[in-house]
């Protein structure tokens, strides 16, 4: 049995954030989820497949995010109790879907569980959803610790299913994947089966009706505010003269930074758990008694400006300011030792930071930057491609593993803006430039947003070579499956769907498909792609190995090594391919046996065929 399915109401567990909201999820009767994956979020929907195998709690990977909040609202609407998974940036594609949704409302509870990453961990922005609750009007909840992720997460469904529109949790990085205790509460029975009762002017948004929706919205908002204004996940503690308001980490932060000053008997804090809408009375109740405010809250002013509007609005004439104060900025995450420095220098209160360890002495260590893995297709396919459109070439690439094909040697790639990007931009490239012009997207991104710009590519009459890298799974957040997998090898039971067929379908005339590891043929095939005077697409279809390794495919194949009464030390292996198998030995060049999984492209561009399989 999955440990988060334990019906064991008041034992205590070590769980990981998300974790803990997927517990909390089931307690509140979960029927229906969907995602798409995508860190920090990615280990809610791990569970929920997991539990889904055992359970008749229906889950599915759904193709892009807007998919899965349309999937969700629906059974949602039908009345079943509903999750939907995503980060941050995948609320910008689920945003057309969600702003009308708060219109439409639903039956059943939905909750939207939305990760930022502060500090861009793993995203390529960094931005405030808080910002999507205030724009959709819809109520927003931000939990502090593992315990609150589950009891904030069967609150979300009941308050969703009591005011009949979705509640947003918000989470950030640092949130997700804490480890803390968490006592469980008791399974509710879940609905997997309701009855859709018909109304077509609350459903069918068409002007008239939506202008009706849109004040039975804002109705709601005011029963929400009324509720955010009571709510127990909101709080004032203390009773000095210096309030502090804060939400989600930084909570604990001020809590360790008040107690590391010894200042509890001069501060006031107001947490806000129950962020949005704004619980104004308690702010206003909060700025009376204290005589300045600082707010500590990671990336944009949005508590402090609202604070310094509904103090203006009641005539309070204290200090409100959060941003610019010590070392609280805009950018990044927040750390206990930036908050304690804001809170002393804010407060006035003589303060020494601690010495840091005087590390001079000490070598440097050497650097680690993210890397393509050893016998990653992605590599070979870059290396042939490069071989034929040579250095000149744009490669506007995409969002997956593949985008480390920006670091040198590779260095292929020039422009990426979000997921699907790749294929849209290189049709502005091509008409823009004389430049050949050969763009890179995963296969789960593919299915994801690519499709919409091939079709648009091959409408509009576009001339570049799409480079689908095909391996088989969603590699960079966990082998998550998508539409293009085999399902049988991941032990699933969807229909696998044909990357091929859908080019094909597009409109697509040229198609090359290629092994990446059949080095001279694969560059054969980039020559004619490239030659070609249309658009052109080639498919590289390899297995990542780590996600062959864990359902069996792998090949077992003898790793290689240099014979050095061969090697001339051109270094073509590490200059051209830099696989980190490979490392210099002094002056010579060597390959880690541990490391390489015999994957031979090494060896195919070995001008004195000095890498060989190593002998047993």
């Amino acid at each position: 049995m999955h440990k988060l399915l334990k019906d064991a109401p008041g034992s205590h567990f070590l769980l990981l954030g998300n974790e803990a909201i997927a517990r909390g999820a089931l307690e509140a009767g979960l029927a229906f989820a969907t995602c798409y994956p995508g860190t920090p979020s990615s280990e809610i929907p791990e569970q929920f497949q997991n539990i889904s195998r055992e359970t008749d709690l229906y889950f599915e990977y759904s193709v892009n995010e807007k998919v899965a909040m349309e999937v969700a609202a629906g059974a949602a609407t039908a009345g079943l109790r509903t999750m939907v998974t995503m980060k941050h940036v995948g609320l910008n594609v689920a945003a057309d879907p969600l702003m009308t949704l708060s219109y439409v409302g639903v039956k059943g509870g939905m909750v939207i569980v939305n990760a930022d990453d502060p500090s861009l961990f793993s995203s390529q922005n960094e931005q405030d959803n808080r910002y999507y609750a205030r724009l959709s009007g819809l109520p927003m909840l931000e939990p502090s610790n593992t315990q609150e992720m589950k009891d904030f997460t069967v609150a979300a469904f009941d308050l969703s299913e009591k005011l009949e529109i979705p509640v947003i949790i918000r989470t950030t990085t640092r949130i997700n994947h804490i480890r803390g205790d968490v006592a469980f509460g008791a399974l509710r029975p879940r609905k997997t089966k309701d009855v859709f009762k018909k109304n077509p002017f609350r459903y069918v948004t068409v002007p008239a009706v939506s202008r009706n929706l849109h004040k039975i919205l804002l109705e709601k908002f005011d029963k929400a505010l009324a509720l955010s204004n009571e709510s127990p996940f909101n709080s004032i503690t203390g009773s000095g003269k210096f309030g502090i308001v804060t939400n989600g980490v930084s909570y604990n932060y001020v809590l360790d930074a008040v107690k590391d000053l010894h200042i509890e008997d001069k501060v006031s804090i107001l947490r806000l758990g129950f962020s949005w809408p704004m619980p104004r009375e308690l702010c206003k109740t909060f700025m009376k008694k204290v005589e300045k405010v600082l707010v500590v809250e990671e990336l944009e002013p949005i508590v402090e400006n609202d604070l310094k509007a509904i103090a203006q609005e009641v005539g309070l004439s204290l200090k409100i300011q959060g941003k610019g104060v010590a070392g609280l900025s805009r950018l990044f995450e927040y750390d206990p030792g930036m908050v304690r420095q804001a809170v002393a220098a804010y407060l006035g209160i003589d303060y020494k930071a601690p010495v840091p360890v005087d590390l001079s002495a000490a070598p440097q260590l050497p650097g680690r930057p993210p890397n393509l893995c050893a016998g990653c297709p992605h590599r070979a396919t870059y290396y042939s491609v490069k071989q034929a459109f040579g250095k000149d070439a744009i490669h506007p690439t995409d969002i997956g593993c593949y985008t480390l094909g920006l670091l040198p040697p590779i260095s292929m790639a020039d422009f990426l803006i979000c997921m699907g990007s790749s294929v849209s931009s290189a049709c502005g490239f091509s008409r823009a430039t004389d430049q050949k012009v050969a763009a890179f997207i995963g296969d789960s991104t593919f299915f994801h947003s690519g499709i919409t710009g091939l079709i648009n590519a091959v409408h509009n009459n576009h001339k570049f070579t799409l480079v689908i890298l095909d391996n088989g799974t969603t590699a960079m957040t966990g082998h998550q499956p998508h539409p293009g997998v085999d399902a049988k090898a991941m032990g699933l039971d969807g229909t696998r769907v044909s990357i091929e067929e859908i080019v094909r379908a597009c409109g697509v005339k040229d198609i090359h498909l290629v092994k990446p590891f059949k080095v001279a043929k694969t560059i054969e095939a980039a020559k004619a792609a490239r030659d070609y005077d249309g658009l052109s697409v080639i498919i590289s279809q390899e297995y990542c190995p780590l996600f062959a390794k864990a359902i069996g495919e792998r090949k077992k194949s003898r790793p290689f090594q240099v014979n050095h009464s061969k090697c001339k030390n051109h270094r073509d292996c590490i200059n051209l391919i830099a696989c980190p198998a490979m490392y210099l030995d002094g002056e010579q060049v060597e390959i880690n046996k541990d490391l390489c999984i015999g994957c031979s492209v090494c060896a195919q561009i070995c001008p004195e065929n000095a890498i060989l399989p190593l002998k047993e």
